[in-house]
């Protein structure tokens, strides 16, 4: 017989969107909430993920908007140094534990059900126990749609005989023991950690070979800044982007251009990448994987024998002394877009591109302050990962259509330059001054680039 929860909102999923989605509803409404997580402790992947993974964005706009990750702090050293402070793994575990135990349960209007598998239609049971519930809630939030996977959770999709040793990149700091060479599998940003890790660790880039199916655009950290380097980085870019994608002649001239203007990264030079996942790196860091000569481009892995690895393109020789490192899993897979809002369901998406604990909790602001679901699913229009090299100008265009739909919205301004999640918005920039006519041409001007950028990439993509 189950046991019967009473509340508001059931929330399925601790993870970090619904954490901040919990946060911001709480924060904002008298609401009641459950939550269920299959996990022991809040965070979702962050608990099984590698240990030597850090926020690929700066602590400053991640976690949750009621409470500060980190010390806002600027690295004096390292292959970040410059930059806003990256949270370690066990960082941020600590820190949505602290959220749970100090923020949330203490309000009297969160239940929390870790250990327990969620089945639908409201029910649950104990991983532990066996014990079932009910949960009579208004609304259930699907904080488990976007389907986020690191290789801790899942065996390599290929075939690995039993004398090849293959580990997720969770194993390299245990390692005990030096290998001949190293094959780090997958060109996603857990490929590029593995990759930097071992270099880290010096081990010479010649005993490294590194499987990349397809090349990469990425993200250069130093444009991803807020506080007070936002106006040199977030802000300039953004300005710089908009003219960019306004004046392209065609898709190749619109990524010529924005790579030109340090909008986009790629490993090497001579090779054009079609992949686009929102890898963010340093250019001290891009520096150090270039050293990497061995680069292996001969489609996905289909199977690793004791001798040989058989790709789609190809083969190429392995040993018994190689350690191979799956970093195939999908961390940002392509999910279909579907209504955030749909009846008494919530799905949780991204509405902004990669930004998905600043989605979680726009969208919970959302459902606080406005009660037309159809202007809630218009405000909310999900912005699907991206994958291939196009789906650069797909979301860029969608997210521009976001914000302009957004910038509409007076109360939503408010609320977005106040979120410390928004670090798109600079919280310490001074209203701007619209008695000034140079301000309201400046303003003015950037309004007609942005729409003249939104209509060249409607045409683009064509």
């Amino acid at each position: 017989m189950s046991k019967e929860i009473q509340a508001d909102y059931l929330i399925v999923g601790a993870g970090a969107m619904g954490m901040a989605f919990t946060d911001t509803l709480l924060a904002e409404s008298n609401a009641t909430i459950a939550i269920v997580d299959r996990y022991h402790q809040p965070g979702g992947h962050w608990t099984v993920a590698y240990p030597h993974v850090r926020l690929h964005q700066p602590s400053a706009f991640y976690g949750v908007n009621s409470t500060h990750l980190g010390s806002d702090r600027i690295d004096t050293a390292g292959w970040n140094e410059g930059l806003y402070e990256l949270a370690t793994n066990s960082e941020v575990v600590t820190y949505f534990d602290r959220v749970m135990q100090h923020t949330f349960l203490p309000s009297g209007r969160v239940q929390y059900f870790p250990n327990c598998e969620y089945c639908g239609e409201g029910q649950f049971h104990s991983t532990i126990s066996g014990a079932a519930y009910t949960a009579k809630a208004g609304k259930i939030v699907d904080a488990t749609y976007m389907h986020v996977t690191v290789p801790a959770m899942r065996t390599p999709p290929y075939e690995v005989s039993a004398e090849v040793h293959c580990v997720p990149p969770n194993e390299l700091p245990r390692l005990s023991s030096s290998y001949t060479d190293y094959v780090v599998v997958g060109a996603g940003k857990t490929g590029m950690d593995a990759c930097l890790f071992l270099l880290r660790n010096q081990v010479d880039p010649q005993r490294i070979r590194w499987i990349m199916p397809r090349d990469s655009w990425m993200l250069d950290r130093a444009n991803i800044q807020p506080g007070r380097l936002f106006a040199e980085s977030i802000g300039r870019t953004f300005q710089q982007n908009t003219r960019d994608l306004a004046e392209a002649e065609s898709i190749e001239d619109a990524f010529a251009r924005v790579e030109k203007n340090g909008g986009l990264l790629r490993l090497d030079p001579d090779i054009t990448p079609s992949m686009y996942r929102c890898a963010t790196v340093t250019r001290a860091e891009l520096v150090e994987l270039r050293r990497i000569s061995k680069v292996i481009r001969k489609g996905r892995v289909v199977a690793i024998e004791a001798d040989t690895i058989r790709l789609e393109e190809g083969e190429v020789p392995t040993s018994a002394q190689t350690l191979h490192v799956d970093c195939t899993a999908d961390g940002l897979e392509r999910r279909p877009a579907v209504p955030v809002f749909d009846d008494n369901a919530i799905t949780l998406q991204s509405v902004r591109t990669c930004q998905q604990v600043f989605s979680a909790a726009f969208i919970a602001h959302v459902e606080a302050s406005y009660a037309d679901p159809t202007l809630k699913n218009e405000l909310c229009t999900p912005v699907p990962h991206p994958d291939s090299d196009i789906d650069f100008l797909r979301t860029t265009l969608v997210n521009s259509l976001n914000g302009v739909r957004w910038a509409e919205d007076v109360e939503l301004q408010t609320w977005l330059k106040q979120a410390r999640l928004d670090g798109f918005s600079n919280a310490d920039a001074p209203d701007p001054d619209v008695s000034d006519p140079d301000v309201v041409a400046a303003m003015e001007e950037m309004g007609a680039a942005m729409q003249a950028s939104i209509e060249n990439v409607r045409r683009l993509l064509i």
